[in-house]
């Protein structure tokens, strides 16, 4: 298992060296054709900076400066591609919060009604748990403060805080005859991106949400509890459930990837310069030993999610069963700002083990199983089908046939889902599929 985690840091360094290589000053003065470009950029920026006065200076209104850099700098880049973007301190602060899969809390799950915070729900063994906190409580005032007037991401905030930290929360429950007043001190709350189970007693199913700094080791943790439920002899295979999985950190893949890998490539990122690439490759040690894999991916399964469904893939380790995924092939690198926030900047193309780029174009199932929507979604099919990074405005393009994205439908009981049974069936030998178990060498040895 040790081994395995080791995995995480090659991740980590290939985004610090891409992070510090965008960092990296480039002389503008090595040639003159070098010189005469970096002149045309600075009358740019001189025409920046005289469009910025005049709008200074005569703008019907006074306008805020900050707002205008701001502005410009979103403008500048948007225009690059749909995933570059800045973030202000807040959203970066947030984003963060996300990746880290972890922060101080009270471990609540809320929703705006009717100007107060709804529970939705409390996470087990947080200190909202262990108070008591139910679905449906409203929660009217924080440490004394009403929350009329704040929006739900406000609320959220004041919440959230330092680990250790006291918060008291005035709540307003059915079948109580007053406003109760709970008192908690805020706790370490990490945000599960996996889950798993047994299922029928003989297959591991594990589903992973997002990749965040938690995403391996809570699937390691998972795949562990499987196998000390279920006898080897009797363990069929597992399921691992990408679907609508958004992606997240590439060290967190390149980790899941190769917890079912003994060997070959995982990945390998190409930047604008030949120094800039990477290539990562599987260490010996297969968590699983062996045992048959089956990916379902969907329209919604996108970035991180196709690094590993493609690397599985191309290895011939499982079978990628679904519908094509959003096609999602670029790797953004966080460059930090200090107090002002990050950029999120698109630093480089990743390319599957067969040396194919998934961007525009998505990965393909090996064997596609198409979910069906009930009769009251079925004027709503718009509304679930993603048109995947080929229909984003600005997308980076990757030659002709373009063609990426899905239905994103998951019908919320097991037994309508089509995918998933397909799946069962597979691994119980009730349906035969020419892919399943996938045949052929792998494309790295």
């Amino acid at each position: 298992m040790m081994r395995k985690v080791s995995l995480v840091l090659i991740g980590a360094v290939v985004g610090a060296s891409a992070a510090g290589m965008a960092l990296q000053p480039r002389s503008f003065f090595g040639s003159v054709a070098e010189a005469a470009g970096a002149a045309d950029t600075y009358r740019q920026l001189n025409l920046f900076g005289d469009v910025f006065e005049r709008v200074r200076a005569d703008y019907v209104e006074k306008p805020d400066d900050a707002k205008l850099v701001e502005s410009a700098i979103n403008g500048m880049l948007s225009s690059l591609d749909p995933h570059s973007s800045y973030m202000d301190a807040k959203a970066y602060k947030e984003m963060r919060t996300n990746t880290d899969g972890e922060f101080g809390g009270l471990g609540i799950k809320v929703e705006m009604f009717e100007n107060n915070i709804r529970v939705q729900g409390a996470i087990d063994d947080t200190p909202a748990s262990r108070a008591g906190i139910r679905a449906k409580d409203l929660i009217t005032k924080l440490d004394g403060q009403a929350i009329e007037g704040l929006t739900l991401e406000q609320a959220v905030e004041k919440m959230r805080g330092a680990i250790g930290t006291p918060i008291t929360l005035t709540i307003v429950r059915e079948g109580a005859d007053k406003p109760l007043e709970v008192k908690l001190v805020r706790d370490k709350i990490r945000l599960d991106s996996v889950k798993w189970e047994v299922v029928t007693d003989d297959i591991g199913y594990i589903r992973l949400s997002q990749f965040n700094a938690q995403t391996f080791e809570m699937m390691s943790k998972g795949i562990d509890q499987i196998q000390d439920k279920v006898p080897a002899d009797r363990l069929k295979g597992f399921v691992i459930d990408l679907r609508n999985n958004p992606g997240g950190l590439l060290d967190q893949a390149i980790a899941v990837s190769d917890a079912f890998l003994e060997r070959g490539e995982i990945v390998s990122t190409r930047g604008r310069n030949p120094d800039e690439s990477q290539r990562v490759n599987a260490r010996p040690g297969d968590l699983i030993k062996g045992k048959p894999v089956i990916v379902l991916i969907n329209g919604g399964s996108a970035s991180a999610s196709e690094i590993v469904a493609g690397a599985l893939q191309d290895q011939k380790r499982a079978t990628i069963l679904g519908t094509r995924s959003f096609g999602k092939g670029s790797v953004q690198t966080i460059v930090p700002l200090g107090s002002n926030g990050a950029i999120r900047l698109t630093t480089a193309r990743y390319y599957t083990p067969s040396g194919k780029s998934i961007q525009a174009k998505g990965i393909v199932p090996d064997i596609e199983v198409k979910e069906e929507l009930p009769p009251d979604l079925k004027d709503k099919e718009k509304d679930f089908d993603t048109k995947g990074e080929a229909g984003l405005k600005g997308h980076l393009k990757n030659g002709d046939e373009e063609q990426s994205g899905s239905s994103a439908y998951i019908p919320p009981e097991r037994k309508d889902d089509k995918q998933m049974n397909y799946a069962f069936d597979l691994l119980h030998g009730i349906q035969s599929n020419a892919n399943f178990p996938p045949q052929g060498k792998t494309s790295a040895n």
